[in-house]
């Protein structure tokens, strides 16, 4: 059975069988025979990462979607406990079925952006992160987890009980065990105000500060992505939410854009770029001003298969050509020097001859909980979705590209995201995660028999040098 990602379709993994449990004991079953037949897992949700992560080349595959029940509700301490297969719009329903003592509802503090079909094992398995400004990645948000371990019982693991463990799973790509559910920490319920503006990248951080000290909460930077624009990587639409007590919101409900008017950016960000921030800083600067719910703020619209797109804009009498897909990389930059790295980003990106089709800026809290640790400072977070044919020359070209930005983000103390490639070479990796050995080792002692693995493990290991 061929299996692959969603998003960059660059990882066709031939699995033996999928299984999809629907009960705690039938994925504890799950283990204990693959322990009686010597085979491992690989385990994935929405299969939305693009590194690998989720599935293991002759391996059986375990589909999670089948869990995905509210286990308990606390809606005193605002505790939401659920299954790891649930999506976030599972999970942002259940919240607000949660009455808060003073009256109004629950909900989530924060998701991963750009996608919302993806689990929440998944998001806690990547420690995902989402627009808040004064946030840490969702670690922050899990108060624990029940984790089916490699012998197949179940443990608890939280900061105070196994926390080794909880530490390791948290950003540990699914190799440490299947996690069965986890609680989530709420927050009530809150409207917010979105303020937009134009400006500067040399501006951007200080307009952080300035909504920060405003009260803002949410907030990200989207660039221009035109290499012939003077501005390009250096201008862009900043749009920040600030909590208002407005008891009506006014405006449109949902705070993104309509997949109708995505589509027709897409578009233009292939054809013409300059329109296409043009009409997208309208776009915003038109819903200065609005108002919207914080937690259903952060859902997206996604336009799952590129590829698709590509093909149905295509004239008709054109040839089809290679397949084309979006890869995306996640950098990392002390907030202090983030325009000295869209600087060098720009000449890595035309050095290389890469086409950008979206990109954003975020923030980050440093992360003081998990083993692997991506968000080692308060960083800069800067997402790239380059455009990728499906040649060698195509996927050699956006490799090249994005070893280029490593190097570019570590010179400056920075760092990279694990979960979107495996384009690093083994010296970023282990200049940006300096404990990856330690990782490995930690994965050994509680999976000797590295009953959990997947493509992104295997290469890892070899790329460290070690034995299987």
């Amino acid at each position: 059975m061929l299996l692959n990602d969603v998003h960059s379709q660059l990882n066709p993994t031939s699995v033996t069988d999928v299984v999809r449990p629907t009960t705690l004991e039938a994925l504890r079953e799950v283990v204990k025979q693959a322990n009686r037949e010597g085979v491992s897992l690989s385990v994935a949700g929405a299969r939305h990462a693009m590194g690998g992560q989720q599935f293991a080349t002759g391996q059986r595959h375990v589909d999670m979607t089948g869990l995905h029940q509210v286990l308990h509700a606390d809606a005193t301490l605002g505790l939401l406990r659920i299954e790891a297969g649930a999506n976030w719009h599972h999970i942002i329903a259940a919240s607000h079925q949660m009455p808060t003592p003073s009256g109004g509802t629950w909900a989530i503090r924060q998701k991963q952006t750009g996608v919302d079909e993806v689990t929440l094992g998944g998001s806690i398995s990547a420690n995902a992160h989402g627009r808040g400004l004064l946030m840490q990645p969702l670690v922050a948000d899990i108060e624990d987890l029940t984790l089916v371990d490699a012998q197949g019982e179940v443990r608890l693991c939280s900061r105070t009980q196994n926390a080794e463990l909880f530490s390791l799973v948290v950003g540990g790509y699914g190799l440490f065990g299947l996690i069965y559910a986890a609680t989530l920490r709420l927050a009530p319920r809150q409207r917010v105000r979105r303020m937009v503006d134009v400006l500067d990248l040399t501006d951007a951080m200080n307009a952080v500060y300035r909504r920060v000290d405003d009260d803002c909460l949410y907030g990200d930077f989207q660039f221009v992505i035109d290499p012939h624009d003077d501005t390009f990587l250096q201008r862009g639409v900043f749009a920040c939410y600030k909590p208002t007590s407005e008891v009506e919101a006014p405006g449109t409900v949902n705070a993104d854009l309509q997949p109708e008017v995505w589509l027709q950016l897409l578009k233009l960000a292939h054809d013409d770029k300059a329109k296409a921030f043009k009409l997208y800083s309208q776009h915003y600067l038109g819903t200065h001003g609005q108002c919207y719910w914080a937690d259903t703020m952060q859902l997206s619209t996604y336009i799952p298969s590129y590829a698709d797109y590509l093909e149905r804009a295509s004239p008709a009498d054109q040839p089809a050509g290679p397949k084309q897909t979006l890869v995306i990389g996640e950098l990392y930059v002390p907030r202090d020097q983030i325009a000295a790295f869209m600087t060098q980003a720009a000449r890595v990106l035309k050095a290389h001859g890469v086409e950008v089709i979206y990109g954003t800026i975020r923030a980050i809290l440093k992360d003081d909980t998990s083993f692997l640790p991506w968000a080692k400072d308060d960083f800069a977070c800067v997402i790239f979705n380059l455009r990728t044919v499906h040649t060698d020359e195509g996927k050699a070209r956006t490799a090249e590209a994005f070893r280029g930005l490593i190097d570019a983000a570590l010179v400056l103390g920075g760092s990279y995201f694990l979960t979107y490639h495996r384009y690093a070479t083994r010296a970023q990796v282990v200049q940006a995660y300096p404990q990856f050995e330690a990782f490995l080792k930690r994965k050994r002692h509680f999976d000797s028999q590295e009953r959990f693995t997947s493509d992104w493990y295997r290469h890892h290991v070899a790329l460290m040098g070690r034995q299987p």
